[in-house]
């Protein structure tokens, strides 16, 4: 009976056949890239526009970029509170994975002022969105000053705002970069930047949004016996003979008796003191560990009585906006290609074809516009040193002609002034 064998491409047909029910295109919830009608699906906040404090948005490149086409929104007042938002079809990430993710360039160098974005849930009123408004997640780069570089990423529960646990430095530059947060149903997390993890974790490890699972049993006590001394005295070593009769101090043995010192009058010369090389200050025992030492005395952990469990704590079931509310002290900060989806791959392939695709022309463009400031810097230096030495010259002849004035013999200058009287006695005789 013959054995019918399939062909090496069949079978790799059948595999791939099998595989495709397992392949999902991705959810894409929300995706902006700032392009054409970007104004119609985002409403600008009459937030502090009573007060005359409400920043306006510039559409934009921005001053260096790797396409001029490639444009998004950026602040462009200075000590101003920026507000804008956009909505998109309601959604639950229950049972999914949720990416947040956006591209933001602080152009200004930013000293003081957020980078970051909020995903908002239920009814918002657009026009009112407030640094007030509640929010459902919040992210991105915060920079403040020497001691503020970090990303935030907040998540809200019960009407209380949870800041993440764990430190995560954000990039400083005056480049773009890109954020990415990943929230899984399994209630693990990842922040990336420019498409490299940066940090990952559990929501019930690093945000206090539910108490912890174990707590210190508050009923243990240190057993009386338990010694947690890791070093003793030896009680072997003994204090050296005549140890005690080291003085602290001694004469100066380079001090000398002034030639001009009176006994009489001075009283009797004693040398100055000096610190005793030979002090080693009161005498302790020599430490040595410990044969009992049993480590630092921890208390048991226990079930926190007070922890109930919640399942869906990395679920929001109405999201439903996207929004930027900052406050910048110096304006400049620039918005793009944001994008909610479920999928990470999907993010990551986005973030290279925009970010990635321009960021060395940008940084190209970027060198070239610091090459040219620094070029008119050295030309504005160069204007002013030759500026002052006109100056000094100017003062050099102004010297010199005041000097040929002193010089001038007392007759000479006396015949000067008679020229000056004569000239002036017809006026006075009329």
């Amino acid at each position: 009976m013959a054995i019918r064998r399939r062909s090496p491409l069949a079978a790799a047909i059948a595999v791939a056949l099998l595989a495709l029910p397992l392949i999902t295109a991705a959810e894409v919830y929300f995706e902006e890239k700032f392009g054409d009608g970007w104004e119609n699906r985002w409403v600008k906040s009459d937030w502090k526009k009573d007060e005359n404090m409400a920043g306006d948005w510039n559409y934009t490149s921005g001053k260096w970029n790797g396409d001029p086409e490639d444009k998004g929104i950026q602040t462009s007042e200075d000590y101003r509170f920026y507000a804008i938002s956009a909505e998109f079809p309601e959604f639950s990430n229950k049972d999914k994975t949720l990416v947040l993710q956006f591209s933001v360039k602080h152009e200004q160098k930013l000293d003081c002022g957020g980078g970051y974005v909020k995903l908002l849930s239920g009814e918002v009123d657009q026009k009112k969105f407030s640094g007030e408004t509640p929010y459902s997640i919040m992210f991105g780069p915060d920079i403040c000053g020497y001691t503020t570089k970090k990303v935030h990423a907040i998540l809200s529960r019960n009407e209380k705002n949870h800041l993440i646990k764990k430190d995560v430095p954000c990039e400083t530059d005056q480049l773009t970069h890109v954020y990415t947060l990943i929230i899984r149903p399994d209630a693990t997390y990842s922040i990336l930047i420019d498409n490299s993890e940066k940090q990952t974790g559990s929501i019930y490890d690093d945000w206090d949004i539910l108490p912890p699972k174990k707590i210190k049993d508050p009923s243990a006590k240190k057993p009386e016996d338990w010694d947690d001394k890791e070093y003793i005295p030896d009680p072997e070593d003994k204090k050296p003979e005549g140890y005690d009769d080291i003085p602290k101090e001694i004469p100066d043995p380079d001090a000398k008796k002034p030639e001009d010192w009176d006994d009489e009058e001075d009283g009797e010369w004693t040398a100055p003191t000096i610190p005793n090389p030979e002090y080693k200050g009161p005498w302790k025992p020599k430490k040595i560990k410990n044969p009992n030492y049993k480590g630092k005395w921890k208390a048991p952990m226990i079930d926190n009585p007070d922890f109930k469990d919640d399942p869906d704590i990395y679920a929001y079931p109405k999201l439903r906006y996207i929004g930027i509310e900052l406050w910048q002290v110096k304006s400049g900060t620039l918005f793009n290609n944001i994008l909610i989806c479920d999928d990470p791959e999907y993010a990551k392939k986005f973030a290279e074809e925009t970010w990635g695709k321009h960021k060395d022309a940008e940084k190209a463009a970027f060198d070239e516009a610091e090459k040219k400031k620094q070029e008119e810097e050295d030309k504005d230096v160069d204007s002013d040193v030759d500026a002052e030495g006109e100056d000094d010259s100017d003062a050099e002849d102004d010297a010199d002609a005041d000097s040929d004035t002193e010089k001038k013999p007392e007759s000479d200058v006396k015949s000067e002034f008679d020229v000056t009287e004569d000239k002036e006695k017809p006026h006075d005789e009329l």
